[in-house]
């Protein structure tokens, strides 16, 4: 990860390691993270957006336990292998995104037909 492409409100009423752990799973989900790309240490994080290690780290420890990202000690966090078989999302993994975009949408003081209607154009005119 050469970029920052991880960015904090601290102003969100979504707490910092949920947009940190949202952030870096869309990236990782779609594809601009690959499998063996290295992620900053916690550290690293924690000091260029400003915020105390602990929220990055739990951060990482939800994105592993997700599956999306392995830690090991000495070698740092890398992004983990996609599942083998067909490339169905994980429950976990969509839970988690639909959990921070729901909770980002509240942020914003939509109520629940309001993300509801989100989620419908999202899905466009060709949905199941």
């Amino acid at each position: 990860m050469n970029e920052p492409a991880v960015r904090v409100d601290t102003a969100s009423q979504v707490p910092p390691y949920a947009q940190i752990r949202a952030q870096l799973g869309a990236l990782i989900v779609t594809g601009r993270l690959a499998e063996g790309d290295r992620l900053p240490t916690v550290r690293q994080l924690a000091t260029d957006l400003g915020l105390a290690p602990g929220t990055v780290a739990r951060a990482y420890r939800e994105l592993e336990a997700a599956e999306l990202i392995r830690t090991r000690r000495g070698a740092g966090s890398r992004v983990a292998a996609p599942p083998a078989g067909p490339t169905r999302p994980y429950a976990s993994q969509l839970s988690t995104l639909a959990r921070d975009f729901t909770s980002s949408a509240r942020a914003l003081g939509a109520d629940t037909e309001a993300i509801m209607a989100a989620v419908r154009d999202a899905l466009g005119p060709d949905r199941p």
